[in-house]
């Protein structure tokens, strides 16, 4: 006679009937009423040859003691749960790594929504500005649009990749300012030499806006350069 341990470790998902699988019952029932076992089950797929998918899903939980500790574990600690290999340590970082995404973006949008208001001090446009750009080691070119009380309405990427003075052209960089109607605008973008010194092209990108500005009606306030963790004005260095 099997034990109840070789019962567990020789059932596999085929073994529930149909509707009781996590999948259908996914589709049946909704994401929101699965367990977390079968969750992480139909993520990682399959089980192997004498241990089911949902035995593994529950050995991760065991192992970590929740689907959180889950999410910040590193890939080589997921791979020492027997059954998941490379393949399916990847797929479980991918998932977790789209949540992390989804909820920094919700933050973002939360931090926005809070701070419309008279967002013109180089220091707090430099916040909104960061909180837009996910990839610091490429160039984002950002145009700030506000209105004549100095509320912000939006901020729109115009371009990204290594910015010259022929790439950042004006046409580009007030098209969503018109769009929303913008008495006045802050540029701004990233250096990933994270060396916050305007560059000759970042001098010529900024007098080429502010002189198109002045015949648009469309006042340029400033051009922010920013890194990870620095910024600077050209407002405040005299350039505008």
């Amino acid at each position: 006679m099997e034990t109840k341990e070789e019962i567990n470790k020789s059932f596999t998902i085929r073994d529930l009937p149909k509707e009781e699988r996590p999948r259908e019952r996914l589709i049946s029932v909704g994401a929101v009423n699965l367990g977390s076992e079968e969750l992480l089950s139909i993520i990682l797929l399959t089980g192997f040859k004498g241990e089911s998918v949902i035995n593994i899903s529950r050995n991760l939980l065991i192992k970590f003691g929740s689907l959180k500790n889950i999410l910040e574990a590193s890939l080589y600690d997921i791979k020492t749960i027997k059954g998941i290999g490379l393949a399916k340590a990847c797929q479980l970082m991918a998932c977790f790594e789209i949540f992390r995404r989804i909820k920094r973006l919700e933050k973002q949008e939360n931090y926005f929504n809070s701070n419309r208001d008279a967002v013109v001090k180089p220091e707090m446009a430099a916040e909104f500005l960061r909180s837009k750009i996910l990839n610091f080691d490429r160039e984002h070119f950002l145009v700030m649009s506000f209105d004549v009380r100095n509320k912000l309405i939006s901020i729109d990427e115009v371009s990204s990749g290594t910015l010259t003075a022929s790439l950042v052209h004006p046409r580009e960089t007030f098209e969503s300012a018109i769009r929303n109607h913008a008495a006045q605008i802050i540029v701004g973008h990233n250096h990933p030499s994270h060396d916050t010194e305007p560059s000759e092209d970042d001098i010529k990108i900024t007098k080429r806006l502010y002189d198109a500005g002045k015949i648009m009606g469309i006042e340029l306030i400033d051009h922010i350069i920013i890194t990870e963790t620095e910024y600077s004005s050209l407002k405040n260095k005299g350039i505008i």
